[in-house]
């Protein structure tokens, strides 16, 4: 068995303006490998429970893993890990590019800062140099020019940072974290915590990539990466159309999320379609460091939307476009750009101002209330007289930065009935409806509905003669089961494993575009393989599913000290109602399978089915018994 490295991490106080790097013995670094499993266990260990979200104790971790930084596609993500101001819950947030690569270059395996600056502040890290420099001069300045400012001022163009903008310093809930000004720690307000800390940027300096362990064995998995990307057809389309390509699959089947998830269906949605976009203002493809697939779109509009801010991804185009019933792209695209300028969440974003239209609709909200803007189904211009006003908290802004399940509790009047998120976290664009495994995913999720946390059910008409088509041998258990159909036991099973398996490519902040379970570029056996060639870690599969399972349960633990239970674990109500129109008209989740199958999950998860938190058998099992 090899030596497991020691995880550096940096250890800044911003209170004080002091740093200190500490290290993580191997042998716990190997069950904590990097990512959000390692951000949790530095949260559990020294957060205290009942903790403010926007107050000085809480922690703002930046994690990255061993695997991260050296030349293949799908290994250039990092997790930021808090507590959640929007949810209350664990946050959980990745990113791409190529500031992870770099953290990883610099010599640390996580970042974690606390306490207040008494000022505005960035931190300047070129390997052991820690800086501390005045923010003063890009406090209140949009993303874009925050970078080439503090470029200038520290005189040096090979920089990565990570910034927030007006949105983050003004406390939105759903406030970003944004990189290369279209890339973004995009969910859980963690750019909330950032700013409540005085924190504008992290900035590192470049440094040289790491060097495989094993070369000649290294080269075996990336040789062929073309021949692996022309054989597979998700990654073809992806390199072609980015993301927004998923808005024609969920369009024909007529499950895209739309007039605030009243219907699935979007009259003239062909407007806002992938190969739409691809044909008409799609500038160019871009990418993260190492990476062939080239999925991130980059967009422009003369006059209007600058490509700076990249494009809008599938998520963007549903919340601006479908959930508001609104297929004018120039106007998503535009809001897209604002929302990176401003640093905040599209998902939450969107998702909340088509709430507020659904408010405005049924007379709960009216102009007297949105200072005398009409804020109507369909009409994508108000998208640009709200965003700044979110992210600057002025005016009806105000409440529309704490996000639509808080707005629903201040403004009342059964406004709540018309919320699209759990556990407080808007909900994003694919519907439970559809992929009935999501039911069961967006309930029992630590911080909420997410879509990047467990594979979808159409993977399971992934090609069946694949040895590498989903992990730890599930295919036969899962073999006559529909793709789409009735939500029942086997579909708990699919979303708990599967979930294990996107749990561990947060942990070793890998790509689901390139690692996830189905349709990837690269295979289970591949990654086992890259952890040998890479670092010479002598990983198993199964090891690697237990690293997804014990993140998994350290964030059920860290809510369930913050008062979270079984009655967290739920659905918004328009999950049971049969879907009015379009080509599934009729469809909808059955209450008692749900129920059912939120029961067997607990089960197959060792979790206690009266509480939903782990007991004590399953933490001893993972090795997590000293949590309580």
């Amino acid at each position: 068995m090899m030596n497991f490295p020691n995880a550096r991490i940096l250890e800044i106080n911003l209170t004080d303006k002091t740093h200190q790097v500490k290290e993580l013995a191997g042998d716990i670094y190997r069950n904590y490998p990097g990512g959000s499993a390692l951000g949790m266990y530095l949260l559990l260990n020294d957060l205290k429970p009942g903790v403010d979200p926007l107050s000085p104790e809480n922690l703002l971790i930046f994690s990255v893993s061993p695997l991260t930084g050296f030349p293949i596609s799908g290994q250039s993500r990092m997790t930021v890990t808090t507590k959640s101001p929007l949810t209350g819950t664990a946050g959980d947030s990745q990113v791409g590019g190529f500031i992870p690569a770099h953290i990883k270059g610099n010599g640390y395996d996580s970042i974690l800062f606390k306490g207040k600056s008494p000022q505005p502040v960035y931190v300047y890290i070129d390997q052991e140099k820690v800086e501390f420099k005045d923010a003063k001069n890009v406090w209140g300045k949009i993303t874009g020019d925050t970078e080439e400012i503090i470029k200038e001022e520290l005189q040096e163009k090979n920089v990565e940072m990570s910034v927030i903008g007006p949105g983050g310093e003004n406390l939105v809930k759903y406030a970003n974290i944004m990189h290369q000004k279209n890339r973004a720690n995009g969910r859980n307000g963690v750019g909330a915590v950032m700013g409540s800390k005085n924190l504008k940027a992290l900035v590192v300096k470049k440094q040289k990539p790491q060097k495989p362990l094993d070369m000649e064995g290294f080269k075996t998995l990336t040789k062929d990466i073309k021949e692996r990307m022309k054989a597979n057809e998700v990654i073809v389309d992806t390199s072609l159309n980015g993301t927004a390509g998923v808005v024609d699959f969920h369009l024909d089947e007529g499950f895209l999320p739309s007039r605030n998830w009243t219907r699935g269906y979007l009259e003239k949605g062909d407007q806002i379609k992938g190969d739409t976009i691809t044909k008409t203002i799609l500038k160019e493809r871009d990418t993260c460091f190492a990476c062939a697939i080239r999925c991130k779109s980059v967009v422009e509009i003369e006059g209007k939307v600058d490509p700076t801010y990249g494009g809008p991804e599938y998520e963007t185009l549903c919340t601006f476009g479908s959930y508001c019933d609104n297929t004018n792209l120039e106007d998503i695209c535009y809001a897209n750009q604002l929302c990176n300028m401003y640093g905040i969440d599209t998902i939450s974003c969107g998702a909340t101002i088509a709430f507020v239209m659904e408010c405005f609709e049924k007379g709960i909200l009216t102009k007297e209330d949105t200072d005398g803007i009409e804020i109507n189904f369909g009409d994508g211009s108000v998208f640009e007289k709200l965003i700044p006003k979110i992210a600057c908290r002025e005016g009806v802004g105000n409440l529309l930065a704490e996000g639509s399940a808080r707005m629903a509790e201040k403004i009342g009047k059964g406004s709540d009935k018309f919320v699209m998120a759990c556990k407080k976290q808007e909900m994003p664009a694919h519907m439970p409806q559809m992929k009935p495994n999501l039911s069961v995913n967006y309930a029992v999720n630590p911080f909420g509905a997410d879509h990047q946390s467990s594979e979808h059910d159409p993977a399971l008409m992934a090609p069946k003669d694949s040895n590498d088509w989903i992990w730890s041998n599930l295919l036969a258990d899962f073999q006559g089961c529909d793709a789409y159909g009735v939500l029942d036991q086997n579909k708990a099973k699919f979303a708990l494993e599967t979930q294990k398996c996107y749990s561990m490519m947060d942990t070793l902040c890998l790509c689901q575009f390139a690692w996830g379970p189905a349709w990837q570029l690269y295979g289970p056996k591949d990654l086992v393989e890259f952890c040998k060639y890479a670092i010479g870690w002598d990983a198993s599969i199964e090891e690697l599913q237990a690293i997804g399972e014990r993140r998994i349960n350290m964030m059920r633990c860290f809510n369930e000290r913050e008062g979270f239970t079984r009655k967290d674990d739920t659905l918004p109500e328009r999950m049971f109602i049969s879907i009015p129109d379009g080509p599934n008209a009729g469809t909808k989740i059955e209450k008692e399978d749900f129920e059912l199958a939120l029961e067997e999950y607990y089960k197959l998860a060792g979790w206690d089915k009266e509480t939903g938190n782990p007991t004590k058998e399953t933490l001893k099992r993972l090795g997590l018994e000293w949590i309580k």
